[in-house]
């Protein structure tokens, strides 16, 4: 049956087919393609297998076959052939023994097809498992059982176990005692499970390897309880796992709280007069038009009145506050208090020195929450959108749009004030380009002019009032109210994605998103604290209650460094020189490096050019440093130094 005539060489674009059978002693398969045999399997069946099901033994022959032939069938979709009729339904059916479950867990990546063929017409496979195989005259003496490691431990886990003790002596005396428990080779099982005791730190080892490790994959807690829960049984199996999922250090340093957003909203306070109270923010980024690439926006907290300023970047604190007397102080006036970001403009010394001789109060955002300021964030949003519509053609044509859209913007209607910023502002409606008549001269005494501005502007706080109730009702219906004690340790969550440098972003996906943990030193009004960083850490240490999350359980974390940050943006600088190669484009050699990047590995190291390190990093010199040649290089570059 194995002559070269009558076996068929493998196709593998065609499907492949596996026909096997069991008898008492021994099973057959065969491997075929379009009715061509391609491999024959005989085996007599082992002495520990004789004791087999029939069901048993049909299942073993096809896992057999499957086994012996994996190397075909992997990767393709095949067909199963067997006169056992009830293995159509292999995966659908429940398995109490553990060998079966076994042998089906070997199957798990396969793609197949289970078909039910008749006895008689399965000649082939019925054929070969009855074929008389010599099983020779020796005799085993002596057996020798191998335990497991692990096993020993769960046996030693009994004996400080009450329940498990009683079962144990019980099973000894009487086989029938405790029907849902087997006992055997020194294990006990509670339906095919294995039981664990408490001694010995047993349950912690296996719900570690079913969690931490590269299989278990730091899964949450009914990813984690399905694991173990088939395998191993102990009565507070789920406590046990939910303790150690919600106390895992990798879990709660790199996940997200699938939870409402933490900190219930609470509105600035409104000012009692026009201009009293501003906020200011940049819109940075913009095309270069007419020698300005940016826009300081600057919005009255009371009338939403605005005004846009165009810049040019870099500015600096002395330009930004003479910006500010030469267009806001001389129409109207200092203000009380100024609401901004962290800007370096704004935690400049010299910004708060100038600000703080006037007696005009600084309030600015806590750290990495610009929230804080969404008034003009919102603003910032209306004014790209306009620029965005009038000169999408022409992009470098905005400058000339600012002035149109300031005016549009402070005569728009706004829904929280019921009128426009500027009639809030004057009073009155301005005259504009229209087709209307022109307004009346009207006039009344400074008195009832006094009486009908102090109505606007009580009418305005009114309104504003209601919209900041309305917008805290409908914010708080997806908020939670989160609180943390003082000297409670909390994670930190920041903004790696942030980041400005050469390196591919792609690289901070995978970063962290928590950092600690650490103290809380002190609660700042009522949705932000005060945390004990590191030494030495450039970064405001008040944070919004929605960057943080509270360290579950008592186990030590040694604390993560924190990154390297300015202005609050993520800095990733080179930090070694890998390699160095020349790379042919349109038909020139550029150069390039490859950099390994702080708080990143060799393994995360980029292969950047020469020209964009040498104008992104001016002080780090990329040729002469590197510190392994890499292998399989185009083209080795020459030892230079510049």
């Amino acid at each position: 049956m194995i002559r070269a005539p009558v076996l068929a060489l493998p196709n593998f674009s065609k499907p492949f087919i596996v026909e096997t059978d069991a008898c008492g002693k021994g099973i057959g398969a065969v491997l075929m393609q379009k009715g061509r045999p391609i491999a024959y399997l005989s085996k007599a069946l082992a002495a520990k297998n004789m004791g087999l099901s029939t069901y048993e033994k049909e299942f073993l022959a096809l896992l057999l076959a499957i086994t012996k032939w994996k190397h075909y069938l992997q990767g393709n979709h095949f067909v199963i052939r067997t006169d056992q009729k009830s293995l159509k339904h292999i995966l659908d059916q429940r398995t109490d023994s553990i060998l079966q479950q076994k042998w089906i867990t070997k199957l798990l990546g396969l793609s197949y097809e289970v078909q039910y063929k008749k006895g008689s017409e399965n000649r082939a496979a019925d054929a070969l498992s009855r074929v008389e195989h010599d099983r020779g005259e020796s005799q085993a003496n002596a057996v020798t059982t191998q335990i497991p490691l692990w096993l020993q431990d769960v046996q030693d886990s009994y004996e400080r176990n009450t329940l498990f003790q009683t079962v144990v002596q019980a099973k000894t005396l009487d086989n029938l005692a405790f029907p849902d428990y087997s006992y055997e080779a020194g294990i006990l099982r509670r339906k095919w499970r294995i039981c664990v005791g408490s001694h010995g730190g047993i349950r912690e080892k296996i719900i570690k390897s079913m969690h931490d490790s590269a299989l278990g994959g730091h899964s949450g807690i009914n990813g984690t309880y399905q694991r173990v829960k088939p395998l191993f049984y102990w009565p507070t199996l789920k406590g046990d796992i939910n303790t150690w999922v919600k106390e895992c250090e990798v879990c709660q340093r790199s996940k997200h709280e699938n939870i409402p957003y933490p900190g219930l909203l609470q509105p600035l306070p409104i000012p009692d007069q026009a201009w009293s109270c501003i906020s200011m923010d940049f819109i940075k980024g913009l095309p270069p038009s007419e020698g300005k690439d940016s826009i300081l926006v600057i919005v009255d907290r009371l009338t939403k009145y605005s005004h846009f300023l165009p810049l040019k970047h870099p500015y600096t604190s002395s330009s930004i506050a003479k910006t500010f007397f030469d267009n806001i102080y001389k129409l109207h006036g200092l203000p009380v208090s100024i609401v901004t970001d962290k800007d370096r403009v704004f935690t400049s010394r010299l910004w708060k020195e100038l600000f703080s001789m006037a007696r005009v109060s600084l309030d600015m955002s806590s750290a990495y929450h610009p929230q804080t300021d969404g008034q003009t964030e919102r603003v910032n949003q209306c004014l790209e959108n306009y620029l965005r519509c009038m000169c999408h053609q022409k992009p470098k044509k905005w400058a000339q749009w600012l002035t149109l859209a300031e005016f549009w913007f402070n005569t728009n209607f706004h829904i929280g004030l019921k009128t426009t910023p500027f009639q809030a502002l004057y009073g009155y409606p301005p005259h504009q380009l229209s087709i209307g008549p022109y307004m009346q001269n009207h006039h009344s005494e400074v008195e009832e002019l006094m009486q009908e501005r102090a109505k606007v502007v009580q009418l305005l706080k009114e309104n504003l009032q209601q919209a900041q109730q309305r917008m805290k009702l409908y914010a708080d219906k997806k908020r939670t109210e989160r609180e943390f004690l003082v000297r409670d340790e909390v994670f930190l969550k920041l903004q790696p994605y942030k980041q400005t440098s050469v390196a591919l972003r792609k690289q901070l996906k995978l970063f962290a998103k928590y950092y600690g943990p650490y103290k809380v030193l002190e609660k700042i009004g009522k949705v932000a604290y005060k945390l004990a960083l590191p030494p030495g850490s450039k970064i405001h240490p008040v944070f919004h209650v929605s960057l943080l999350k509270k360290k579950i359980g008592t186990r030590y974390f040694p604390s993560v460094s924190l990154p390297d940050f300015e202005d609050e943006v993520f800095k990733v600088y080179p930090s070694a020189i890998l390699a160095r190669r020349l790379v042919p484009r349109n038909n020139v050699d550029v150069p390039q490096v490859l950099i390994q990047w702080s708080h990143g590995s060799p393994d995360q190291a980029t292969w950047e050019d020469y020209k964009d390190m040498a104008a992104k990093f001016p002080g780090f010199d990329p040729w002469g440093k590197a510190q392994k040649k890499e292998e399989g290089m185009s083209r080795p570059l020459a030892e230079t130094r510049s």
